[in-house]
């Protein structure tokens, strides 16, 4: 069958299946308060001092095989995902519990020693990358994902199928490249002049990485052609706070100080254009799972929630109510939200906020359907599963929670099949009912 005939038959069952589809949408079935499943607690030495020892990225390996945080003091450490979350299930059963957290199991022992795995259990690591560790990332390998610099036949690493990496940004502006598996060092890349604040892998398996930093740029690696740096990308005026890839690669967002969201076209390296709408420096950003929305986190007590396609704001979660001026928003203010990260069933969002709360938004309500308590929250990622969303703090700590469960309608996910492979502006040309054609560009939200 041709091509195009496959597509249009994918398109017609899809719509077809949106029509048909008389199943509502489950909300989270919660009381309102998130369920709280666990704690790693870093050891604290008598003399030890506050500063340095933030946490200010958590990562969930795309294989649901291991998580990664900065616990500070130049430390990461790697946990294999299932041996962590069967510990603190232990910790519940009574066997052994913290005692400031009833029901959860602290890793007091976090800095200690390690109960040696057998010979084909993934294996825990710490790792000093040498300086103050502020962004994380997990690169998988994809062999038929050639680099991009095809002229060079010799390589130093040739990476395999199953190879996992980790993905280091110092205070130094270096970076440095980890085996999962082994942890040990592969590569080391220098070529910012400040702190690198954030990195992100390509999801499409070529092991691209951008790196965004305070020196104002963000810088294109390709880990296949051992690190070869391919492109600076220049743009921003002041700091470059976080970047993300949309889920086909094709697209990058970068946010950063003076209210600078930026679109980057990731074939070309140039800029797709700009979103205007915050008020504050923006910190945070994430695609959802379809590529079809863009949610920012910002200083002025937001998250908006963008048709990054067309440039238009769909949905805007605020975290203090009144909604505060513009001139209040761009100030100093108790309600910086300092993280936004998208569940991958693409109906739920979480955010960090320095009111000491971790809420669950989904993008069907303005308000949110579930709240946890966190004091000092720095960061938040989901697991890749989405069963369970990690926050890192301020000193060092990360805690756990179950996600409130919640059962997709067959229409959202016919929706996102959809437009994981369609864009808005594909989608207004059909010639489908207005109803039906606003479902299907996230306007009903």
């Amino acid at each position: 069958m041709h091509l195009s005939n496959c597509f249009n038959l994918f398109l017609l069952q899809s719509i077809s299946l949106i029509y048909l589809a008389k199943f509502p949408t489950c909300c989270f079935c919660t009381n309102g308060k998130a369920k709280f499943i666990g704690e790693l607690v870093v050891p604290v030495a008598p003399f030890d001092q506050k500063c340095g020892r933030e946490a200010w990225t958590v990562a969930f390996a795309p294989n649901g095989s291991y998580f990664a945080w900065s616990q500070g003091h130049r430390i990461v450490r790697l946990i294999p995902l299932a041996k962590c979350l069967k510990s603190f299930s232990v910790g519940k059963a009574g066997e052994s519990t913290n005692a400031s957290s009833p029901g959860c199991l602290s890793r007091q022992n976090s800095g200690g020693g390690q109960v040696i795995p057998a010979a084909d259990e993934p294996r825990e690591h710490t790792i000093d990358c040498g300086d103050t560790v502020w962004g994380l990332a997990f690169g998988s390998s994809v062999p038929e994902k050639q680099s991009r610099c095809v002229n060079i036949e010799w390589h130093r690493f040739r990476f395999g199928q199953d190879q996992l990496l980790l993905a280091t940004g110092l205070n130094n502006g270096r970076i440095k490249i980890w085996d999962v598996y082994t942890g040990k060092l592969l590569l080391n890349l220098m070529d910012h002049t400040d702190v690198v604040r954030d990195l992100t892998f390509a999801p499409d398996g070529s092991l691209v990485l951008v790196s965004a930093s305070r020196d104002k740029t963000l810088r294109v690696w390709d880990l296949k052609d051992d690190g070869n740096m391919v492109k600076v990308l220049r743009g921003h005026q002041n700091w470059v706070y976080c970047s993300a890839f949309s889920p086909d690669s094709s697209i990058l967002c970068s946010v950063g100080a003076g209210k600078a969201v930026f679109l980057w076209n990731m074939d070309k390296y140039t800029v797709m254009g700009k979103l205007e709408g915050h008020h504050n420096d923006v910190v945070s950003c994430e695609f959802s799972p379809d590529g079809a929305l863009l949610a920012t986190a910002s200083y002025d007590t937001r998250v908006i929630v963008w048709d990054h396609h067309k440039g238009t704001v769909l949905l805007e979660l605020g975290h203090l109510f009144p909604a505060p001026s513009p001139i209040f928003a761009g100030g100093a203010n108790d309600r910086w939200v300092r993280s936004v990260s998208f569940c991958p069933d693409g109906r739920h969002i979480a955010s960090v906020t320095d009111d000491r709360l971790v809420r669950f938004w989904s993008i069907e309500e303005r308000a949110p359907q579930a709240i946890a308590s966190l004091s000092n929250g720095l960061c938040c990622a989901f697991s890749a599963e989405g069963s369970v969303l990690a926050a890192g703090t301020r000193d060092g700590a990360v805690r756990f929670w179950e996600c409130p469960r919640s059962v997709g309608s067959l229409q959202h996910m016919s929706r996102m099949s959809l437009r994981r492979v369609m864009s808005t502006q594909q989608v207004e040309a059909l010639a489908i009912p207005t109803p039906l054609r606003d479902y299907l560009t996230y306007k009903v939200i």
